[in-house]
């Protein structure tokens, strides 16, 4: 089967202008790195998603889902066979004080229209970056809450195609983990259980919050959000920080000089600086404080 027969196929179940070809991944990242896919898919429904999968079967090429790219550093070489971003399907709905976000939906976004609903409970989400789905992969968490905490349902294709419904007792979260992860499923949709709370307080605290992020975090320029996982009894920007890390540079990749759990794209730099940069870390951190950092981010692809 070559590319030509490939790309008819998917734009059977994906519209023409939501699939291209040898397309560069660095537009769809924070870092602003990543070769190119061989075919990047954006499916706006369901059934788009599984018909992707399915032509993946049909044509024994793998499939790597992706939601906005900012957890993420993509090697230089770029991904083969297809790449599916979700980021276009991104329907919320209220059923009652339930919130339904489908996976392409930004987190953040979610936690706003709690906000507005009077809805509390999603307050911690209203500074991660990611979608929905990808905050159920890594149970992301910040400022004492994680996704665990209010999500109650979710549907799921499987790696074998079929989906399925799951409640709390399927979803295996610990830190920075799920099921989800684990067993490679591919997240639809998710419903959230929040309480009626004060509007203004639930202002309050996603505005203090807001407030922190922007305070402490390198925003002005791209990056792939916290890099490491917080190691036991530690915090790993501090043991960066007091390995006297901060500002350090490779290629065009930098120990952000605000806050040395980020790692900023501060001149052209690629996917390999990065990966050089946090080796480099790693190495420095380990030999001064004998604790071994474990990558946050997650790191895919192929080298050039």
């Amino acid at each position: 089967m070559n590319n030509l027969d490939i790309y008819n196929q998917l734009i059977h179940y994906v519209s023409a202008e939501n699939v291209k070809q040898n397309e560069p991944l660095s537009s769809y990242t924070w870092t602003k790195t990543g070769g190119p896919a061989d075919f990047l898919v954006f499916p706006t429904t369901f059934e788009g998603i599984s018909g992707t999968f399915q032509v993946a079967k049909q044509n024994n090429i793998p499939v790597t889902v992706l939601g906005n790219g900012s957890n993420l550093i993509i090697k230089d070489g770029g991904i083969r066979g297809i790449v599916m971003i979700l980021t276009k399907l991104d329907q919320v709905r209220l059923e009652g004080e339930k919130i339904v976000a489908q996976s392409g939906a930004a987190i953040i976004d979610v936690s706003r229209i709690a906000l507005q609903h009077e809805l509390t409970g999603l307050e911690f989400a209203c500074g991660i970056p990611g979608t929905v789905g990808g905050a159920l992969f890594m149970n992301a968490g910040a400022y004492g809450g994680e996704v665990k905490d209010v999500l109650e349902s979710a549907v799921v294709l499987t790696n074998d195609g079929k989906l399925v419904g799951l409640s709390k007792d399927d979803f295996d979260f610990g830190y920075r983990s799920s099921a989800f992860a684990k067993k490679k499923m591919c997240v639809l949709e998710a419903t959230f259980r929040c309480q009626k709370g004060n509007p203004e307080q639930i202002k309050e605290k996603m505005d203090e919050l807001t407030y922190l992020r922007e305070s402490k975090q390198p925003l002005e320029y791209p990056s792939c959000g916290s890099v490491f996982k917080r190691p036991e009894g530690h915090f790993a920007g501090k043991l960066i920080q007091d390995s006297g890390l901060q500002g350090t540079q490779i290629g065009g990749v930098q120990v952000s000089t605000k806050h040395a759990g980020f790692m900023v794209n501060i001149d052209q730099g690629t996917a390999s600086d990065y990966i050089a940069l946090i080796q480099h870390v790693q190495k420095t951190v380990k030999e001064k404080f004998g604790v071994q950092l474990e990558t946050e981010v997650k790191i895919i692809g192929e080298d050039l």
